[in-house]
C-alpha cells in the first residue's frame, strides 16, 4: 500500500509516529511561506503542514498544488498548537508535519468542487458525477446503502434463506411496465428480455424446494419516470414457502426493527401496525399514507347533497362526494393568496375543479366567500363532521372520489411539510394490506392485476373470483415508510387452474397464457407448495433511512428522467456491423411537425 494510513484514522495516540497518506488536496492555505494543506479521503480529512524544515523540494511542491490534485505526503504525526484544535474533525486534535510531497496526479480545474457549499445543479453533478461522488454526502450515503445491503443480507442467513442469482436475459412476458428488449446474434428475429423483477423464476424455485430464496437483485423497467423512479434499480427480493401473509409481513417486522435499530437506534414494535386498503384512502387518500401526523379526510357528501349550492349539490347527484382536510388552529396563516396557490394546486396537479375553504371565526361561525350560499344547517353539519373549533380552516373538494383522493392527498402532504407537522428526522413503519384484486381499465373496458396476475385473492374470496372479480381482495401487502412504498408482495396463485381463471379475467385466453407464461403453469403442476414474498427497494429504503427527497442521490450512477447517463452519454448510436450481425435495421424517424 502507497498509504500507511487513511486520512480519517489518525488520533493524538499516533503522535510520534512517521506515516504516509495519499489522497485529494481538500484546501490549500499558505500563511508566510507555511502552507496548511487539508488532505481528503473517503474516511475524513487530516491538516497536513509544510514548511521550510520540510525541505525545499516539499515546499516547492507544496505550493503548487491544487484543489483535487491528487498527492502522497509522508510526515510525523504531531499535536497541533494550542488552540488551534478542530473540534468538527475526528482529526482535529492532530497534523501531519510533512517531510515528503509527491503529486501523484495534478488535477485539471474541476467544474465543480466537492467542497463547494453549494451543491451543483444536478445535471452538472451526473455529467461529472467522479466529481460529485467525492461529496461527503454523496460518499455517506454509498456507504449507509452497503450497511444496508450487509444488514439484510445478515438477517436474512441468520433466517435460513440463501441466496440465489436468477438470469438477466429472459423471455419477455408482457405484462404492466414494458421490457427492455435485447435481441440475440444466434437466434434470428428472437429477443431476450431484462427483467422487470424476479418473480416468475422466484416462483420456479419455490416449486423447487428452496422454500427460503433471497437475492439483491437489479430489474428493469422501460417506462415514463418519476422522480423516485428509475430504468434500472435495484430490489431485495425474498420468497417463503408453506407460509401466509402475516408470515412473511413478520419476516419483514424482524428486518425493519434491525436496521431501525442499528442505523437509527430507533426501536420499532415488534410487529408494525397493519391498515387494509380502503381505510388508507378512505382516510388519507392514498395506499401509501404518509402517518407521521393526522389530518384526515372527512367525508361532508350526506351534508353535502342536502345543500342547494350546486358545487356540493351537483357533484353529490352526480356521484361524486365532498371531502375535505382540516388545519388545526392555523387559519390566520393562509392569506388569501396562500388558499389561491393551493386552488391552482389541486386544479393544475389533479384535475380537480376547485377548492372550497371556510374558516371557524371567534364565535364558532364558518366563514368564506361561499358562506352565503350554503344553508346554516348545512355549515353546522359540516363544522360537527370535522369538530371543528376556532382557529381551524376546512379545505374542501366536491369531486369524483379518485380526484378528491388524490388532490386531499396532495394537499396533505404539502401542508404537512410547509407547516412542520411532523419531525423530518421521524421514522414511521406500517403496512396497507387487502389490496383489491384488479382495477378496471377504462380505455380498454377490461380488467388489470392491481399488483400482478399471479396474485392469490383471500380464501374466503376465491369463490366469487369468477363472477364478481370486483368485489375479491388480494393477499397483498405493501411496506410504507413515511408516505412512501418501500416495498410490496403477495401470496402467490400455487395452482394452476386458479391462475388460468385470473389470466381469463385479465383477457388472456389458454393459448396466450401457454405462449407467455408456459413453463410457470407447467411447474405449478408438478406439487407447488403455497408461497409467496415480497420486494423491497433498496434505492428507496436508502432515500428514507439517508433522510433524502432524491433517489438518484442515493445511486451511484443514476439516470436522468429521460433515462439518460449524462456521464457516459447512453444510450447512444453503434456501429453498422453490430446492428447488421443482430439483422436489425434503423428506420429513420419521422420528421418533426
Amino acid at each position: 500500500m502507497l498509504r500507511s494510513h487513511t486520512c480519517g484514522q489518525l488520533r493524538s495516540s499516533h503522535i510520534g509516529q512517521t506515516v504516509t497518506l495519499c489522497g485529494w488536496v481538500d484546501k490549500s492555505r499558505d500563511h508566510g511561506g507555511t502552507m496548511f494543506i487539508d488532505l481528503r479521503d473517503r474516511y475524513g480529512k487530516t491538516q497536513v503542514v509544510v514548511n521550510p524544515d520540510s525541505g525545499e523540494q516539499a515546499l516547492e511542491v507544496a505550493k503548487e498544488l491544487r484543489g483535487e490534485d491528487v498527492v502522497l505526503m509522508e510526515g510525523i504525526v504531531s499535536p497541533r498548537l494550542e488552540g488551534k484544535d478542530n473540534s468538527k474533525l475526528p482529526t482535529g486534535e492532530i497534523e501531519i508535519r510533512a517531510s515528503r510531497v509527491e503529486v501523484l496526479n495534478a488535477s485539471k480545474t474541476p467544474p465543480f468542487f466537492p467542497n463547494q457549499q453549494e451543491t451543483p445543479g444536478e445535471d452538472l453533478r451526473l455529467k461529472h458525477r467522479y466529481i460529485d461522488l467525492r461529496r461527503q454526502t454523496m460518499q455517506q450515503t454509498l456507504v449507509l446503502r452497503s450497511k444496508i445491503i450487509k444488514l439484510m443480507r445478515d438477517y436474512f442467513a441468520e433466517n435460513d434463506f440463501i441466496d440465489v442469482e436468477t438470469p438477466i436475459l429472459g423471455r419477455s412476458t408482457p405484462e404492466g411496465a414494458r421490457d427492455y428488449l435485447v435481441p440475440s446474434r444466434v437466434h434470428w428475429g428472437q429477443f431476450f428480455a431484462l427483467p422487470q423483477s424476479p418473480q416468475l423464476y422466484k416462483q420456479i424455485l419455490m416449486v423447487a424446494g428452496y422454500d427460503r430464496y433471497i437475492q439483491v437483485a437489479r430489474c428493469f423497467r422501460d417506462e415514463d419516470l418519476r422522480a423516485d423512479r428509475q430504468p434500472e434499480f435495484t430490489q431485495l427480493d425474498m420468497e417463503m414457502s408453506f407460509v401466509d401473509a402475516d408470515d412473511v409481513m413478520g419476516m419483514i417486522d424482524g428486518l425493519m426493527s434491525k436496521l431501525a435499530k442499528e442505523l437509527l437506534n430507533i426501536d420499532l414494535p415488534a410487529s408494525l401496525p397493519r391498515m387494509t386498503y380502503d381505510d388508507a384512502v378512505r382516510r388519507f387518500g392514498s395506499d401509501a399514507p404518509d402517518l407521521r401526523f393526522g389530518m384526515e379526510i372527512v367525508d361532508c357528501s350526506d351534508f353535502a347533497k342536502q345543500s342547494e349550492f350546486r358545487v356540493f349539490r351537483g357533484a353529490v347527484d352526480a356521484g361524486g362526494f365532498v371531502r375535505g382536510i382540516k388545519v388545526d388552529k392555523r387559519a390566520e396563516e393562509f392569506s388569501r393568496k396562500r388558499i389561491d396557490e393551493l386552488t391552482e394546486f389541486v386544479k393544475h396537479d389533479f384535475g380537480a375543479k376547485g377548492l372550497a375553504w371556510f374558516r371557524v371565526e371567534p364565535d364558532g361561525s364558518l366563514w368564506s366567500p361561499i358562506s352565503k350560499n350554503v344553508e346554516p344547517a348545512v355549515l353546522e353539519g359540516f363544522k360537527s363532521q370535522f369538530a371543528a373549533e376556532p382557529g381551524d380552516l376546512l379545505l374542501l373538494l366536491a369531486d369524483t372520489w379518485e380526484v378528491t383522493c388524490k388532490g386531499l392527498n396532495g394537499l396533505r402532504r404539502r401542508l404537512g411539510a410547509e407547516l412542520k407537522l411532523y419531525d423530518p428526522a421521524e421514522m414511521h413503519f406500517s403496512w396497507v394490506v387487502e389490496f383489491p384484486m384488479f382495477e378496471e381499465d377504462a380505455e380498454e373496458k377490461r380488467w388489470v392485476a392491481m399488483h400482478h396476475p399471479f396474485t392469490a385473492p383471500r380464501p374466503q374470496d376465491l369463490p366469487s373470483l369468477k363472477e364478481a372479480p370486483h368485489q375479491c381482495r388480494a393477499q397483498a401487502y405493501d411496506l410504507i415508510v413515511n408516505g412512501y412504498e418501500a416495498g410490496g408482495g403477495t401470496i402467490r396463485i400455487h395452482d394452476s387452474q386458479t391462475q388460468q381463471i385470473v389470466f381469463d379475467l385479465l383477457g388472456m385466453d389458454e393459448e396466450t397464457a401457454q405462449d407467455r407464461f408456459g413453463f410457470l403453469l407447467n411447474a405449478l403442476g408438478y406439487g407447488a407448495p403455497p408461497h409467496g414474498g415480497i420486494a423491497l427497494g433498496i434505492d428507496r429504503v436508502v432515500m428514507l433511512f439517508a433522510g433524502l427527497d432524491n433517489i438518484r442521490d442515493c445511486i451511484a450512477f443514476p439516470k436522468t428522467q429521460k433515462a439518460m447517463d449524462l456521464m457516459t452519454e447512453a444510450p447512444g448510436a453503434v456501429d453498422k456491423k453490430q446492428l447488421h450481425e443482430l439483422h436489425i435495421e434503423i428506420e429513420t424517424p419521422p420528421a418533426k411537425a
